[in-house]
């Protein structure tokens, strides 16, 4: 499945048992996009503890993520194709809690609308590390340069960086910052230019995966950070490569909230060597 290019592969663990002990090794085989399937993770839909579903995301890297908003979406959709799901909301576990879930739209143009709770700015939840409460419009040094970062955590780490123009070593930079020491478990980072108050163009280097054509909290933690930095407004269109999200940050909950499309692509069986 996919959302915005932002491409998953699921597994249905309802009905088959995985080994908790084989996922990472199964996540970085079938995530290759030379020697496996390809995608930019692996998600298993499996029992809850406290609700029916719960998702389970491994970065194509093998290591276990604790929130995907493309892929929450995506997970939204899989429920309703495989008729788990009748009604049109879903409270899903996560490894960041609970994400409730709404089918906005369905056919061609399916559209899924997500709550994902309230944006972490505290440095210690995030985690970064570093002085004062919070890390908005910090200077980040970066073998003999620096950036400009905010850093926010929806379940899982995000750091922003504003930018007039998109540098052709953004790659580069995005992955110094990822695995730079400030972040004790890496961070996923957001490059964003801002198009006007209401808009922004994103591109994403997500931790564990590298470069990815969307990020849904990416863009919902890009809202956030201009926001705080009085340059966006609450309610915001996120462009990315492939398509947009729309993302709100009500005034009056705290929550975020995330639109935009989840996609079927293809269905078939992996047949899984441990050697």
């Amino acid at each position: 499945m996919q959302a915005l290019g932002n491409d998953y592969i699921y597994v249905d663990c309802l009905k088959q048992k995985l080994n908790r002990a084989v996922l990472s090794d199964l996540a970085k085989r079938i995530c290759d996009r030379h020697f496996g399937v390809g995608a930019d993770g692996l998600i298993l839909v499996s029992p809850g503890r406290t609700r029916r579903f719960r998702m389970i995301f491994y970065n194509p890297d093998g290591t276990e993520a604790e929130m995907c908003g493309n892929g929450i979406r995506c997970f939204a959709r899989f429920l309703h194709n495989s008729g788990l799901s009748r009604g049109k909301k879903q409270n899903i576990e996560t490894k960041a809690g609970i994400i409730q879930t709404e089918i906005i739209r369905t056919g061609d143009d399916f559209l899924v609308k997500a709550d994902i709770g309230r944006p972490i700015l505290e440095r210690k939840r995030i985690p970064v590390k570093g002085r004062g409460r919070f890390c908005v419009g910090e200077r980040l040094k970066l073998n003999g340069r620096s950036v400009k970062i905010t850093c926010i955590s929806l379940g899982n780490p995000h750091t922003v960086i504003f930018v007039k123009e998109f540098s052709p070593q953004w790659r580069k930079i995005g992955q110094m910052v990822e695995n730079h020491p400030a972040f004790p478990r890496r961070t996923n980072v957001e490059f964003a230019k801002i198009l006007g108050p209401n808009r922004i163009r994103l591109k994403i280097w997500e931790r564990g995966a590298g470069e990815t054509l969307a990020s849904g909290t990416g863009a919902s933690a890009a809202t956030v950070a201009g926001v705080l930095a009085k340059k966006l407004n609450r309610r915001v269109t996120a462009l990315f490569d492939k398509g947009e999200l729309f993302i709100e940050w009500n005034d009056r909950d705290d929550h975020l909230y995330m639109t935009g499309p989840a996609t079927s692509v293809f269905s078939g069986v992996y047949n899984y060597d441990r050697r």
